[in-house]
């Protein structure tokens, strides 16, 4: 029995986001590898010729849900770190805000979480138009950083990084140059930041912390808080509303 509901929107007509909507419920059942839009059109009861003709191949397919991935979970962070920063909030708290948000996202979008963070998908090589979409995330990150050394918020690292340098030019063009002294380093802890987010979220939304974790929502506020040390930030105890 296929998927039927609001992912049949238009009466069948096959538009852009009636497909996308069917193929974000199979991403669920079928998983990325299983995709494709005779899949789409068969499991969502939609017209073959309708689905192909706005995706006609399945890697058409694949690029749009990623993009709409990545754009929607950064959307949630651009939200939350507004609502931050309207508050008044330090840059701490914005951080632990924005990666709740992300955390909610990951959970209510688990298929689209799945696509953007889990395996590679086999024979599908994103093309650079998910980039742009790519790059919201770390770009929130950044600022949120960013703020904090402005205002004094970061406390001096105690370690270098050791030989050449790490980082490739577009990392320092997105961060908006190399930090001064002492912070000359910031860039490479936030994107160890970056990973360690992203870690912890692949851990709890594939349920790998379950057996060990008394309180998941808990250990992640944690464990961002403990990460943000990393890069000399101190994230509220009170939570993201200090």
């Amino acid at each position: 029995m296929g998927v039927t509901g609001s992912s049949v929107a238009d009466e069948n007509s096959g538009s852009p986001e009636a497909v996308k909507a069917t193929a974000r419920q199979l991403l669920v059942k079928l998983g990325a590898a299983g995709l494709s839009p005779e899949a789409v059109a068969r499991e969502g009861g939609l017209d073959a010729a309708a689905v192909e003709a706005v995706f006609p191949h399945r890697d058409d397919l694949l690029t749009a849900l990623v993009i709409d991935a990545y754009n929607g979970s950064a959307a949630a962070m651009e939200r939350a770190d507004e609502a931050a920063r309207e508050a008044g909030a330090s840059a701490g708290a914005r951080l632990l805000a924005v990666a709740r948000a992300l955390r909610e996202w990951s959970f209510a979008s688990t298929g689209e979480f799945t696509l953007i963070y889990g395996s590679p998908v086999p024979g599908y090589h994103a093309p650079q138009d998910t980039v742009p979409p790519a790059s919201r995330t770390p770009a929130v990150l950044a600022g949120i950083v960013r703020s904090a050394l402005e205002a004094g918020e970061l406390a001096p690292p105690r370690r270098e990084v050791p030989g050449p340098p790490l980082l490739l030019p577009e990392a320092v063009q997105l961060f908006g140059g190399t930090p001064p002294a002492p912070y000359t380093d910031l860039i490479e802890r936030g994107i160890v930041l970056w990973s360690s987010l992203i870690g912890l979220l692949v851990f709890q939304v594939f349920s790998r912390t379950h057996d060990s974790v008394r309180d998941e929502s808990a250990f992640f506020d944690y464990a961002i808080a403990v990460a943000a040390e990393g890069i000399g930030l101190t994230v509220p105890a009170g939570g993201a509303g200090d």
